[in-house]
């Protein structure tokens, strides 16, 4: 009986110790990657912000609004150049994607229509839903990607959609869901634009 009650004793310890080691390791791994990650997460959303407004010379970031809609949050950058307003971006999700979330920004002109957008965060599949980002479905001849048709839009005037379901996107060959849910995700960030005019 005491040698099997000894062996749970250091079986359990065992597995104590290995509990402690394990848990103070990942503890330490995230306080050294923290800031970094932080950090690259920063610098992506600066660079959404200079590819999906027309230049600025102001701070966009630190003119943030949030909205909460849909069960998450919606940001508002407004970009300036001397001083006069040359559009908002909203940094926007969807969970309408193939394999979940979906982050982007969206560059919207003071008209509504859009600039430009980018995909900040993502986990569709690769060489299929994947092709959302402009680098993997960007045309080697044109220069132009599939988000490139959302340009000159104006989702005020007309909700986006893929053509199966009566709109003018063309999805992405074998990837309707990831188009739909990109589409999902613009027309979410004009509806937080819009919330933010009538508030004001």
């Amino acid at each position: 009986m005491s040698k099997r009650e000894s062996t749970f004793i250091n079986m359990v310890l065992t597995l104590f110790l290995v509990t402690a080691v394990a848990s103070s390791g990942l503890g330490f791994i995230y306080g050294i990657t923290k800031e970094p990650i932080a950090e690259a997460k920063r610098i992506k959303k600066l660079n959404a912000l200079r590819s999906t407004l027309p230049e600025f010379d102001n701070e966009p970031a630190e003119l943030v609004e949030a909205l909460f809609i849909d069960g998450d949050s919606v940001y508002l950058y407004k970009g300036y150049n001397q001083e006069k307003w040359i559009g908002t971006a909203v940094e926007t999700f969807t969970n309408l994607g193939f394999s979940g979330k979906i982050r982007i920004m969206v560059g919207f002109n003071p008209d509504g229509s859009i600039f430009d957008i980018s995909v900040l965060e993502h986990k569709e599949t690769p060489g299929l839903g994947d092709k959302i980002e402009k680098k993997k479905s960007q045309d080697k001849k044109t220069g132009l990607s599939w988000s490139s048709q959302f340009k000159g839009k104006n989702p005020s005037q007309n909700e986006l959609k893929v053509t199966k379901d009566g709109g003018e996107i063309d999805a992405i060959t074998a990837s309707t869901i990831s188009s739909r849910a990109f589409c999902d995700a613009v027309n979410r960030a004009q509806k937080a634009l819009e919330q933010i005019s009538t508030e004001k």
